[in-house]
């Protein structure tokens, strides 16, 4: 079902023609509709550009290194929390006996653990490699063995949390679980032998200390965190060990069942790993109404998979990131096994996500790390867009697409190239001192700085310059500014305002797939931009159509300071489409 879907999607044309009066058409389900324009190109009127130089206004710099977005450090789970040594007389019941493969799947529940809302979402089947979770977080080599303030590799080669290097280590799952995911993809990826096997036997090791410290209960596996545990900010997340998280149980599905599909292991092997991951999925098919529990569905019906599963109604954290994750196990199990509660799981998940979106978002500022307490996450916010961007690849939705472009606008990755410069046209602008985290945090922001304006002034150019920038953020309250970081102007910011001023090159890119569909409204002149490379000034093209038509764009990106996106078909194939001009699909 989600291939043929997914076929469907990418069998779909459309068309956008230059001269003569046809102008975008699209198609649906097979289908083709055909848009009439009195006028497909507009003529050329006055140069928009306000003096800006063509030359930097339709051209890009040849910079090193790609425009997509960077992938945020994964969070450690506990940082926002304080860890303590657990009860002397606290006992977990670690599971004693062999494994029984066979035993495990029949353990396997058959029946859903509640009802709960679901959208038909369904899951690609033909996800590329590159695209598919825990990819894009290969563990380097030089980090394949581990030495930092908290954590550490014990003498089976498995990584440990500690609180402080003073301090004893703990088995904490959520970090055996990535690391173990780490060194799959980096196995997956390396080339020399002797690397390449390090890096399997540190999965194996991980994944084998999960399985001999599982607690096997109401027919599932569970993965035990033996230390005691309260989040400082959050009220109510206070655990006394043992204790579980419905993240830990996804992603050691994802470890189990990535692990069993490499070319490395021995049959044996693959068979307790299937096995592992048959108990860890059978976690998430047990409801709240006994302990251990993981996932639960809230006073609305909506499914949750509880990062932090707290008993006492209305404690949960409901917290966003860790039941994403805890989706891509799903996702993985889905694709080894075909098992249609895991599909619905992920349905009812995926529901949840979109649902509770405008309580995720934080209009133009960090988004909320949970639904319970709804603190802004400076952390985490980069985190929920790279997590939404793989939700729209694993299932093709354009509305997951669409609420993570809203959180790219929100507040987009703020780290630049080394060389980034922003054109800044000829005229009087005015230039800000901002209180601000330094150099060595990116010149991010904190709540005891916020932001505040220490200074201004107001610079006046007799001509079109450019100055080197090495942050361009949301400013609290305020829009996107850059930061200058060498010259007369050094440590003062002045904000985006196309073509005025404005970053040059292509930054905070993202790649969709399926592709999506931009709409350009009836009798609205639109001018898409084919960018030259550096010294090479590019085209443009205006647009006005008599009805709405529509043009597929596979990119989205902020290009010479405008959100824009990339349209792949017809007349303005590859030309890049402002997105304040026209509606992508998904809202």
């Amino acid at each position: 079902m989600a291939g043929k879907r997914r076929a469907e999607l990418g069998r779909r044309r459309f068309i956008l023609v230059a001269g003569g009066t046809v102008a975008g058409v699209a198609a649906a389900g097979g289908g083709t509709f055909t848009a009439a324009a009195a006028e497909s190109f507009a003529p050329a009127g006055p140069d928009p550009y306000m003096g800006m130089p063509r030359s930097l206004v339709l051209s890009l710099p040849e910079m090193p290194g790609g425009a997509e977005m960077p992938v945020p450090p994964l969070p450690e789970q506990l940082a926002e929390g304080t860890l303590s040594p657990p009860s002397a007389r606290m006992r977990i019941p670690y599971a004693d006996e062999p494994v029984n493969p066979k035993a495990v799947e029949d353990s396997v529940p058959t029946t859903l653990p509640f009802e709960f809302k679901t959208s038909q979402f369904t899951m690609a089947s033909d996800l590329p490699e590159a695209m598919r979770p825990w990819r894009d977080r290969p563990t380097t080599w030089v980090n394949v063995t581990p030495d930092s303030e908290h954590t550490y590799l014990d003498a089976q080669g498995v990584i440990m949390y500690r609180p402080s290097r003073a301090e004893a280590g703990y088995n904490q799952p959520v970090t055996q679980c990535q690391f173990g995911l780490g060194c799959v993809a980096g196995y997956r990826t390396e080339k020399d032998a002797a690397r390449k096997a390090l890096f399997l036997e540190r999965a194996k090791a991980q994944a084998q200390r999960l399985i001999d410290t599982r607690v096997e209960a109401r027919g599932a596996w569970y993965f035990p965190y033996p230390f005691d545990y309260k989040h400082d900010t959050h009220s109510g997340i206070t655990y006394t060990a043992p204790w579980y998280s419905g993240m830990a149980q996804g992603e050691a599905i994802s470890l189990f069942t990535q692990l069993s599909e490499l070319d490395g292991i021995s049959e044996e092997e693959r068979t307790l790993y299937k096995a592992a991951a048959d108990g860890a999925f059978a976690s998430l098919l047990r409801a709240d109404d006994a302990k251990p529990w993981a996932v639960n569905k809230d006073k609305n019906g909506y499914l949750w998979i509880q990062e932090y599963p707290i008993n006492a109604p209305g404690t949960s954290d409901y917290t966003y990131n860790g039941m994403i994750f805890a989706m891509f196990g799903i996702w993985d199990y889905f694709q080894a096994t075909g098992n249609p509660l895991a599909e619905q799981l992920y349905d009812g998940s995926l529901t949840t996500i979109r649902d509770h979106f405008p309580r995720l978002r934080n209009t133009r500022w960090f988004s909320y790390y949970c639904d319970t307490h709804r603190i802004p996450a400076p952390t985490y916010h980069q985190h929920h867009i790279n997590l939404l961007r793989q939700l729209h690849w694993q299932t093709g939705s354009p509305t997951i697409a669409n609420r993570h472009d809203q959180l790219i606008d929100d507040f987009p990755a703020y780290g630049l190239r080394s060389g980034s410069v922003a054109a800044i046209a000829a005229g009087t602008h005015t230039l800000y001192k901002l209180d601000t985290l330094g150099a060595a945090d990116s010149f991010g922001w904190s709540s005891s700085k916020a932001d505040k304006q220490l200074a201004t002034k107001k610079v006046t150019f007799s001509k079109a310059t450019q100055a080197p920038v090495n942050v361009r953020r949301r400013i609290m309250g305020r829009g996107i500014y850059y930061r200058i970081n060498a010259g007369a102007y050094a440590g003062w910011w002045i904000g985006e305002a196309f073509p005025k001023a404005f970053l040059r090159g292509e930054y905070v890119s993202t790649t969709y797939l399926p592709q999506r569909t931009a709409t350009f409204p009836a009798n609205v002149e639109v001018t898409c931009v084919e960018f030259g490379t550096d010294g090479t000034t590019g085209s443009t093209k205006t647009v006005k159509f008599a009805k709405e038509s529509n043009a597929p764009f596979d990119r989205r990106a902020v290009v010479n300071g405008r959100p824009m996106v990339r349209i792949t078909a017809g007349g303005l194939n590859g030309y890049w489409a402002p997105t304040a001009q026209v509606l992508t699909d998904g809202r």
